[in-house]
């Protein structure tokens, strides 16, 4: 019921219920004290009455003018009945609703036949049927009886009594008056009631719409202070309350972009989870760690399981002993290294947090770093050992001919021609890595340019039977570049090309305008390249050839200097290949200027 759910009504009700109790309680207290007011008020005339009527019937010696002055005495209201001894009484005319008194009765009634035994006054009320008459047969009588001397010395008795009628008229008139008096009290409370809780509740029912806004998020509301009461301060209270709660929530928000923005610009992955080990934060490169898992379960698994096993054990060495904990993983051929610790609640622990950093670039490094020193080994220990060999072959006079010692002298130099041409190459290689190479940039027309490079191969092409030629999409192209620098990338391509290619295959160069630069590609029919070489054929001793076979099959830094030499022309290299179809290196230069 909204009565229940209202202020205004609990008070209206509170001070109603109030109210109409006190008045309840007065009423009562009030009926009864005018009824017993009235009563004494009818027993103290009625005594002086009957009184008087024994005086008069004492001092007269004439009884008959006594009875006619104690009748006239006891008027139309009352009647009286006096009693000279048992053979004469006599009953007063005038009043015809009350009906004689009996005689008998008076002798039977213990109290009022005390008057005529002890001579003593009697006040009663009682009922006594059959003696009213009308609407009044079995009302309720008070008679007054007073010890009677006669003026001859007789011992009587003067008995005057009186319908209460009058008295209960009475009271119900004090009853209307009091309850009339009730009702507009209860009216006027009725109104005082709600006036005052309106004035209460208007500014409360204000604050209640207030903080139905702020619950919605507008903290700016505000609720008028119309008065200055408590009500006046809590109005205040609230304002303030508002105020602070909109500072307090723009210095969380402030906290939370800021500690969005941290965790979104970091390098390192971040999970946080909490102490069922369930996810709750993650920043782009956690979720490109979850998303490798996802991808490496695949659609296969019929329950995806959120996080590795691995992370799973780490998580509950973490919140078992409470220390910080470190794994290493591999997914989808990156390595991350996981270091998770516990976060604490007070003094429990309520979860963990765990940074993930991609350490694929440093493992490669290491593995560079171990494969460089490995293939530098590799590289210059046939040539010093073949150097260390025909010499001593010479120095112990094994050769018996002047032409055999000429052919042991040519191995020698063309050795030390090799590791010169493997020092040069990976001095060349450390220059470039350190941004320390110098291009010398001339404007060359890239047609005559590529077919005096080509020209260089035709001989080599021609032996091994292979087509060299060079396609143009545009031949009027002219741009400015290291001329030098370029030509080392072209041949160190196209040798690779014939190199790998058998016979009556085809070397092509194809050269296309691109937006603004140019690009070059170098194309062959031969072995081609397999798919685990591709990613790696950049790096350093990089050889898809794992026999390593010396003579033709190079150092392994030429297409490292290659690349080198591109990306400080500001432009990129690519290769496209398939075993046993032929391979595709491909080269962008920009800023390529046109025909003039």
């Amino acid at each position: 019921m909204w009565f229940w759910r209202s202020v205004v009504g609990k008070l209206w009700f509170t001070i109603l219920l109030l109210v109409s109790f006190v008045l309840f309680i007065l009423t009562i207290l009030l009926l009864k004290f005018f009824e017993n007011y009235h009563v004494q008020e009818a027993e103290k005339e009625l005594t002086q009455l009957a009184t008087k009527v024994s005086e008069v019937m004492h001092e007269h010696t004439d009884e008959e003018l006594g009875r006619s002055i104690a009748w006239t005495l006891v008027g139309d209201m009352s009647k009286a009945v006096i009693i000279a001894d048992q053979v004469h009484y006599w009953y007063s005319p005038a009043n015809t609703r009350l009906r004689d008194l009996p005689l008998s009765l008076i002798q039977k009634d213990d109290d009022l036949q005390k008057v005529l035994t002890e001579r003593k006054q009697v006040k009663k009320k009682m009922y006594l049927p059959n003696i009213q008459v009308g609407d009044d047969r079995y009302g309720q009588l008070l008679i007054v009886g007073v010890p009677l001397e006669t003026a001859d010395g007789k011992h009587g008795a003067v008995f005057i009594y009186q319908s209460l009628q009058a008295v209960e008229d009475t009271t119900q008139q004090t009853k209307k008056l009091i309850f009339l008096a009730a009702f507009i009290a209860i009216v006027l409370t009725t109104i005082f009631a709600f006036f005052l809780s309106t004035r209460i509740t208007a500014p409360l029912r204000k604050m209640r719409q207030a903080a139905f806004e702020v619950a919605r998020g507008k903290f700016d509301t505000k609720v008028p202070i119309l008065t200055h009461d408590e009500i006046g301060e809590l109005a205040m209270a609230f304002n303030q309350m508002g105020r602070r709660l909109q500072f307090n929530i723009n210095a969380l928000n402030q906290e939370k972009e800021q500690l969005a923005s941290i965790l979104s610009s970091m390098a390192d992955g971040v999970i946080t989870f909490n102490r069922d080990g369930e996810i709750l934060i993650t920043n782009p490169p956690a979720e490109r760690f979850l998303q490798a898992w996802y991808f490496e379960q695949g659609n296969e698994a019929e329950v995806m399981a959120p996080l590795p096993p691995q992370v799973n054990e780490l998580f509950a060495r973490v919140v078992g002993e409470e220390k910080e904990q470190m794994t290493e993983l591999t997914l989808q051929g990156r390595t991350w290294v996981i270091l998770m610790s516990p976060l604490y609640n007070q003094t429990a622990v309520r979860g963990a947090v765990a940074v993930l950093r991609d350490m694929t670039e440093e493992r490669r490094l290491d593995k560079l770093r171990k494969d460089f020193i490995a293939n530098v080994s590799h590289e210059l220990r046939t040539p010093i050992a073949m150097l260390q060999g025909y010499s001593e072959a010479i120095i112990d006079d094994i050769a018996a001919t002047d032409e055999e010692k000429k052919e042991m002298a040519k191995v020698i130099y063309d050795e030390s021609l090799r590791m010169g041409r493997l020092v040069n190459d990976l001095l060349d290689l450390a220059r470039m890595e350190a941004g320390h190479i110098t291009l010398n940039y001339k404007t060359v027309q890239l047609a005559p340019y590529i077919e005096r490079i080509i020209r260089k191969f035709q001989g080599l092409a021609k032996e091994k039977q292979i087509n060299l030629s060079a396609e143009w999409k545009d031949e009027n192209i002219e741009m400015t570049i290291d001329p030098d620098r370029i030509e080392q990338v072209l041949t160190n391509l196209i040798d690779n090309a014939i190199r790998h290619t058998d016979e009556n295959g085809t070397v092509k160069v194809i050269v296309e305008r691109s937006g603004d630069g140019v690009t070059i590609h170098v194309q062959d029919s031969g072995s081609g390249i397999a798919e685990e070489d591709l990613p790696f054929i950049f790096e350093r001793f990089y050889k898809a050839d794992k026999a390593r076979t010396r003579g033709r099959s190079g150092t392994g830094l030429g297409l490292a200097i290659a690349k080198n030499i591109v990306e400080a022309h500001k432009g990129m290299i690519s290769v496209h290949s398939k075993l046993h179809e032929g391979t595709t290196f491909t080269f962008y230069l920009p800023n390529a200027t046109h025909e003039s």
